[in-house]
């Protein structure tokens, strides 16, 4: 949600933005209001991709990208997967969403943060604004910096409309503790998307 709000707002302000995101898994699931997250991402780009181009490999299975293909019987390459984000990027920017969290495997030997790395792109963190958020939002932040990351900000989401003390306390914990920008993403619907990414507190480029 996070990434296609991103990608929303840029279109809006009239860059052309790509989407890419290395791996889906969870096909065997239903969809939710928003579609598939590749779906999602190629209505929320404006450079004409596919939800294919978006994304080269899905699997069914709610798992771990490493082993959805290891069930799959299929060899994930990470230089291709660069490449693929490289040429969805080439002509305008490019916004790339993780798999289920920065230090999660792609393949046994490569992380999403290696992707990260490789494409040298800074990182925005979402975080829910629960209960165990600090830990593992920090966590988070710290493992993108060990890895020369930049972090350009932490978004909180979905932020009520209301947050109760807890979820205040969470945001400016976050903040000051792990000297980043902390931003709330509402809850928001598929046409509203540009809005939402719009009201992020941090640059978007």
């Amino acid at each position: 949600m996070v990434a296609a709000c991103i990608c929303a707002a840029l279109a809006a302000r009239g860059k052309r933005v790509a989407a890419f995101k290395p791996v889906v898994t969870g096909l065997d699931e239903e969809p939710g209001e928003f579609g598939r997250d590749h779906e999602l991402l190629a209505r929320a780009a404006n450079a004409g991709q596919s939800p294919s181009d978006v994304t080269p490999h899905t699997f069914g299975p709610a798992v771990s990208p490493h082993l959805a293909a290891e069930l799959a019987g299929v060899t994930l390459e990470p230089a291709e997967l660069v490449k693929a984000a490289r040429t969805a990027g080439r002509d305008g920017l490019l916004v790339c969403e993780g798999v289920g969290g920065l230090m999660v495997p792609i393949t046994p030997g490569y992380l999403v943060r290696d992707l990260a790395i490789d494409l040298a792109l800074p990182v925005v963190v979402a975080a829910r604004p629960a209960l165990g958020t600090i830990n593992h939002t920090l966590l988070t932040v710290e493992a993108a910096r060990a890895g020369g990351l930049t972090v350009a900000g932490v978004v909180m989401t979905p932020w009520p409309d209301e947050p109760t003390p807890m979820e205040r306390s969470n945001r400016d914990t976050i903040a000051r503790l792990g000297n980043v920008s902390v931003t709330g993403l509402p809850h928001t619907t598929p046409d509203r998307l540009a809005e939402a990414g719009s009201a992020l507190e941090f640059p978007l480029s």
